[in-house]
């Protein structure tokens, strides 16, 4: 999933989900979900004027808000 602001988010099989800087590729954070981050794609929403990346990981939802 790709954002307005430049960003790239992905996941993979080791479970971890990665922030990407979308012009140059530079890995920005990454986090351990602890299980596998594949087969649905991440979402993006803002709730009370902030943005939040929401993904799925196994049977687990994890949602991250992002810096304003």
């Amino acid at each position: 999933m790709s954002t307005a602001s430049g960003l790239v988010f992905t996941g993979d099989n080791e479970g971890y989900f990665y922030a990407f800087e979308a012009t140059s590729g530079k890995e920005l954070w990454r986090f351990q979900t602890g299980a596998p981050v594949w087969g649905s794609a991440a979402v993006t929403y803002v709730l009370d004027g902030r943005q939040w990346v929401l993904t799925t990981a196994g049977l687990t939802f994890t949602a991250f808000a992002l810096p304003r």
